[in-house]
């Protein structure tokens, strides 16, 4: 199902400034149990973002009750994607004076991962596809995507769930559709993502540190990722998996990734229980 605009629909203005110049953002949340997982921290990023943007949100609340609203038609597990537009303005970068956003919200199936990527962990792969980097920008999920998509063309093999992108200045930055923590000396690290990259949602958990892990925000170059202990990429689609191999270089599922697996599924079932 698809509600645009509060409702039921599958049709926007062709006009609309998310299809002509992709301004817009856009969040992807899981649902479980009928609710949207961290649907708050989504909601908040999704503010940030358009307030750096200048298009209007539309009310928290009712992006709220809209996502619970179509939440409550799930049968398991789902997706749940919010998007908002600056909606139509005519021809022309220039934003319209008078701004009428667009929202959309949608559902899509689960994707059907192998419960062996969590346990066992994952391929992955540098990407050659590099990320432009642009500080205003930076850490926003915003519409434009062209560079993932690019990336991930890169590989079809089936053993490789994930590539590994590094920005214009030979500093990775992130996975093509997570972010990355890697581990030396039972330090956590994770990628700095001021010039470029997104910021997600099960990232800034980490970051947190009530795993009890202290997390530091660094310069990464590909070198650090293959003299690693340990690494992990992590969405608030698939959470959270290991890395055993990346490129020809192997890596244990090691400790610290164990642990936050554990704290991240308990917050899940904390969250499914207060957030409403």
């Amino acid at each position: 199902m698809v509600l645009i605009n509060g409702q039921p629909s599958t049709v926007i203005n062709v006009s609309d400034r998310g299809f002509q110049y992709g301004d817009g953002l856009f969040e992807t949340i899981l649902i479980r149990e009928n609710k949207p997982l961290f649907l708050s921290e989504h909601l908040q990023r999704l503010m940030q973002g358009c307030q750096t943007l200048g298009i209007p949100l539309p009310g928290l609340q009712i992006l709220r009750d809209e996502s619970f609203q179509l939440s409550r038609q799930v049968a398991g597990a789902a997706v749940l994607k919010i998007m908002v537009t600056r909606g139509s303005g005519g021809r022309g970068y220039n934003p319209p004076e008078t701004i009428n956003p667009t929202r959309a919200l949608s559902l899509h199936p689960l994707p059907q991962y192998p419960d062996d990527y969590a346990h066992n962990g994952i391929k992955a792969r540098f990407c050659h596809t590099r990320l432009g980097l642009n500080p205003a920008l930076a850490g926003m999920k915003h519409l434009n995507r062209l560079e993932q998509v690019i990336a991930r063309a890169e590989w079809q093999e089936t053993d490789i769930q994930e590539g590994i992108m590094l920005g214009y200045d030979g500093y990775v930055r992130e996975g093509t559709m997570t972010n990355i923590f890697f581990v030396k000396h039972r330090r956590l690290f994770t990628p700095d993502l001021s010039q470029a990259g997104i910021a997600g949602i099960i990232r800034g958990l980490v970051l947190s540190s009530k795993h009890g892990v202290n997390v530091s925000v660094t310069a990464a170059s590909q070198f650090d990722l293959l003299n690693a202990d340990e690494m992990f990429v992590c969405n608030s689609i698939v959470g959270i998996w290991p890395v055993v191999q990346l490129e020809k270089w192997q890596f244990p599922v090691g400790p610290i990734t164990r642990q936050i697996q554990t704290w991240l599924k308990e917050i899940e079932h904390e969250n499914l229980l207060v957030d409403h």
